[in-house]
């Protein structure tokens, strides 16, 4: 970790409920030898993902699915490889049919980037914009924390 950018503050792990462990790889370098940039939207893919389809978590009800809208990232350092890293999520905030997420990846314990990104909840034949049924709601609300809001 190098290039601190400079208007960084400081997300802490514990501010977000929902964790995963992941490998930096090979793979993920540029040219430049750090993460490309790109690679980051998939780590959050990844905690997204895992959260969303662990069937435990109750959020994928039958007949509907979750489409990405929007992802917003702050690069904060420089992130190399051999590596691991740990990902954070928090549901910010619960609308009508989305759900807006804070998101980031930590490497020794310092955050190399955040994210808040916004699901929808789809119609799996219409692909339309459905209500999120109450038991989603519910399950979501479990893992409501202070993610990016704390900085």
């Amino acid at each position: 970790m190098t290039a601190r950018s400079r208007d960084a503050a400081a997300p802490r792990l514990e501010n977000f409920p929902y964790r995963l462990s992941d490998n930096v790889r090979f793979g993920d370098l540029d040219p430049n030898q750090h993460v490309n940039n790109a690679v980051y939207a998939t780590y959050f893919e990844s905690s997204r993902v895992s959260l969303v389809k662990d069937k435990a978590n109750g959020l994928m009800p039958e007949g509907y699915g979750w489409v990405l809208v929007r992802l917003d990232i702050h690069f904060r350092y420089e992130l190399h490889w051999p590596g691991t890293i740990e990902l954070g999520l928090a549901v910010h905030k619960i609308g009508r049919t989305s759900v807006h997420f804070d998101q980031a990846v930590f490497s020794k314990g310092v955050c190399v980037a955040s994210a808040r990104s916004i699901t929808v909840l789809v119609g799996a034949e219409s692909r339309k914009p459905a209500p999120l049924p109450e038991d989603v709601i519910r399950n979501l609300q479990r893992w409501q924390g202070s993610g990016l809001s704390a900085e």
